[in-house]
């Protein structure tokens, strides 16, 4: 398997791949702004290549014998576009995409009025980013995300379903991470569509942090 990490600079993405030299063979391929400084990784099954969303005749050529690629920032439709397009050219068709809670407004209640207000004008970004994804005829999942934390060893994670009120004020990065390897390796069934992303028992006004 080779895996194509866009944004691969961010604290997912660092967790991801480690997750992925350690538990697998995977090759894999960290793209993000300045990689090269960012990012230090050495191993025989590591590239890094310094790159925009924007560039889709870099992305066309990382994507040469790609298998999987996860997109760790969808906040711009043009550049989700972009992506989506060289994935065609390619001839990729697996795409994992995080995003954030609240693209349905599906959440509900105090915590739904909070979240509302704390994402605030970025909303629309999201939202159009991920319905990019969700016209495209690639075999996509969206991970809706709640409000993220650190905490080493806490890989609990719980989904929702498009269409069903999303539940959880927040989830570690951690979590993220293994939920990502578990849907790489398919070691859920939920492969495909856009799933809610949160810890359990976490039905709050608000994140524990906050």
């Amino acid at each position: 398997m080779k895996v194509l990490i866009l944004g691969a600079a961010g604290q997912v993405s660092r967790m991801l791949t480690e997750r992925l030299l350690n538990e697998t063979d995977a090759e894999v391929v960290l793209y993000a702004r300045g990689a090269q400084s960012r990012l230090q990784v050495t191993h025989d099954r590591v590239i890094i290549i310094n790159g925009d969303f924007k560039e889709k005749t870099k992305l066309v050529d990382v994507m040469s014998d790609v298998d999987v690629v996860y997109l760790n920032d969808m906040q711009s439709a043009q550049a989700t576009e972009t992506i989506i397009s060289a994935m065609n050219e390619a001839g990729v068709k697996r795409l994992i995409g995080a995003t954030v809670l609240g693209i349905y407004d599906e959440v509900a209640g105090a915590f739904g009025h909070w979240n509302e207000a704390m994402v605030g004008s970025s909303a629309p970004l999201f939202k159009a980013a991920a319905k990019v994804v969700e016209e495209s005829d690639l075999n996509y999942t969206l991970l809706r995300l709640t409000w993220l934390y650190n905490q080493e060893g806490n890989e609990k994670y719980a989904l929702t379903e498009k269409g069903e009120p999303f539940v959880g004020a927040q989830v570690t990065r951690q979590a993220v991470a293994r939920l990502v390897m578990d849907l790489l390796t398919e070691q859920t069934k939920s492969i495909s569509g856009s799933l809610g992303v949160s810890e359990p028992d976490t039905n709050w006004d608000k994140p524990s942090f906050y």
